[in-house]
């Protein structure tokens, strides 16, 4: 049996301006001293789907589905920081999306039919456009955490362009993700 591929299905951030605001609201997420672990800004996507691990094989069966999704490139307007599950709870800390959600949510609601179909079981939390700028690891400083979040609710991040759908292989690495794009569909 061949090995196992951590994949996902993405936008990449390509606006250096973007990724310079996430940067900014990073170093603000790290001013609060809360126990994070921040993603690289190269590293931030819209995630459509997380995949887990897949068989090689399955590459081009999903590459199929990401071509039968019907979109034409439209742009996502990024604004506000967030936490998932709660601000009781924190355990992400999240961009928001406002302009464009919709157009994701699209995306995902088609493609997410077409993976079932191979055998990838459903996402349990359905699908919330966001970023990913950070994690929680610990509660330490929570409450410096959530009240900077909370005044930076209207955070603006800029906008990026939706055009190219892509297929993402996640390696799980000491020095951090490295993420390769395994095929790329640009409508």
């Amino acid at each position: 049996m061949s090995e196992q591929i951590r994949s996902f299905v993405a936008f990449d951030i390509e606006n250096d301006s973007v990724k310079s605001r996430i940067a900014a609201a990073q170093k603000m997420l790290i001013q609060t001293n809360a126990d994070l672990k921040l993603v690289e800004p190269k590293n931030i996507h819209v995630t459509i789907r997380f995949l887990g691990a897949i068989n090689p094989e399955m590459i081009d069966q999903i590459y199929t589905a990401m071509k039968n999704i019907k979109y034409t490139p439209f742009n996502i307007q990024l604004n506000g920081l967030g936490v998932f599950p709660t601000v009781n709870y924190p355990k992400v800390v999240w961009a928001g999306i406002t302009a464009g959600a919709q157009e994701l949510r699209s995306i995902f609601e088609q493609l997410e039919p077409q993976i079932h179909e191979l055998g990838i079981a459903p996402d349990p939390k359905g699908f919330t456009p966001h970023l990913t700028i950070a994690r929680v690891r610990s509660g330490a400083n929570k409450q410096r955490l959530v009240d900077l979040v909370t005044r930076q609710e209207n955070y603006d991040f800029g906008n990026i362009r939706a055009d190219c759908l892509k297929l993402k292989k996640s390696e799980l690495l000491p020095a951090g993700p490295k993420y390769t794009t395994l095929k790329e569909y640009c409508p």
